[in-house]
Order: structure tokens, then sequence, then C-alpha cells
């Protein structure tokens, strides 16, 4: 079949899935990687065939210069999408990845491909802007962020190795983040479903709400117990809205 004899790399796949009749794309927060999506992608085997995206600058991908603007990181990975949409695809983001995958969903529907859904984690709706510049801050006001957010094992603040060699991918993610604008007009028509976290100390609930402005179709919203990175703690619910999201379109 199209798209499973491929290989990229800006895609992982860690439980491969062939016979699905369906794909989940997963847009990493700053800083981050596809490995992050590892228990999403073991969650829905083999019914979904996830797609974990891997962004230069990270990783395997270390050596490679990071994207600092979020619609060219889009335009990118879309390009490598393309042989993989030879069956209905959903797209999943956290953080900065929701950004990333309004824009991927926006492109894709340019080209005709109208995506199940847009799962949006926690993050502000695009229109929704609130004057961050941590990316033009010290080495240490970047730790200092990911200490707050607490999104990171504390083990790796204590290696110097590991610290440096995190920084330039991350001050490049908040770069394109914090500078990021969406297009004027710009919208879906596929549905939206926007996820948060109770206690997410950057991510405000009005603000995630306001997702809903960017679809002219079905918006819902759910609210998770925990911070910034309550995924980590609700994987099988969380696979269980995407799972039931799937297959209210009829697919599964």
């Amino acid at each position: 079949m199209a798209g499973t004899s491929l290989r990229s790399p800006w895609i992982r796949r860690f439980h491969p899935a062939p016979q699905a009749a369906t794909r989940l794309v997963c847009l990493p927060h700053a800083g981050g990687s596809a490995t992050s999506y590892f228990q999403v992608s073991q969650a829905l085997a083999p019914d979904v065939d996830v797609l974990a995206i891997q962004y230069p600058g990270r990783q395997d991908r270390l050596n490679e210069p990071c994207i600092t603007e979020i619609t060219t990181l889009a335009d990118r990975i879309v390009d490598e999408l393309i042989p993989w949409m030879d069956r209905p695809v959903t797209v999943f983001g956290h953080s900065m990845g929701s950004a990333v995958a309004y824009e991927v969903a926006v492109r894709l529907e340019r080209r005709g491909i109208v995506p199940l859904g847009l799962f949006a984690s926690g993050r502000r709706a695009p229109s929704v802007h609130r004057g961050a510049y941590v990316h033009l801050g010290s080495d240490e006001d970047l730790l200092a962020e990911l200490k707050k957010l607490s999104g990171t094992d504390d083990q790796v603040f204590a290696e110097e190795s590991l610290v440096r060699m995190i920084l330039p991918a991350l001050r490049g993610d908040y770069h394109a983040l914090e500078t990021y604008r969406p297009e004027p007009g710009s919208s879906l028509t596929c549905p939206i479903v926007a996820l948060s976290g109770d206690d997410d100390p950057v991510v405000d609930l009005d603000d995630v709400a306001l997702w809903e402005r960017h679809t002219s179709a079905a918006f819902r919203m759910r609210v998770f117990s925990g911070g910034h990175f309550f995924v980590d703690g609700h994987v099988p619910a969380i696979a269980g809205e995407i799972r039931d999201h799937i297959a209210s379109a009829g697919v599964l």
C-alpha cells in the first residue's frame, strides 16, 4: 500500500500498522521529539497507523539546523506527508505542536485533503497572542521555562552535556512559536478538538476555547487534570478520545 515502504527523516512509525484504515500525524512540543508520542502510538496500534514527526535539530537529526518559522516547518512537513495521504488522516499536536498541526491541516485542506479532525492540545488558539519573548532570553531563562512547565526529567538538568544539546533546538522552537502569526482569515473545514490541563501555568482555558473560531465544522473541548504536560498522565483516555473521534467519522 502507498507509503508503507517510504523512508523519511521526518517520520517515525514506532508501531507500524500498514493495514490500518486511517493514520494519525503527531507534532511534538517545543524542544520535543517524535519519541514523545511513543505511548500514544502504542495505545492506538494496530487500528491507527501513527506517524510521529521528527523536527530537525534533535536526536538523530541533531546536526541539522532547526527551522525557526512555524509556517516553513509546516510546509516541509506537508511535503513529506503527501505520499502517506492514501487514507483518512487525523492531526494531533501538543503545545507548539498544536500550532504546527493547525498549519499542517490548513495546508492539507488547500491540497484537497480534509483531515478527519485536528486535536489541539495544551495550546491557546492561534488568534491569541500573549507577547512572550523567551527565545530572546539567556540559556538560564530557557531552562527556567522548561522547569516551570515540568516537561523535562530533572536528571536532564543535572547533565550539562545534555543541556547543551537541547538548548539550540529549544531556542529555535521558541523563536518559531513566539513569532508565529496565522495567515489572516485562515480556517479549517474539519472538526477541532481542544484538550487542556486544568492546572497549566501558561495556557488559559478561555484562550483554549477560542480554537472554536478556527473551524467552520464542529468544535469540542475537554479538560484533564494536570499541568502543561497533562498528556503524559492521561494517555489511555486521550487515545480513547482520538479513537472515538475517528470512529464517529465512520472510519474505525
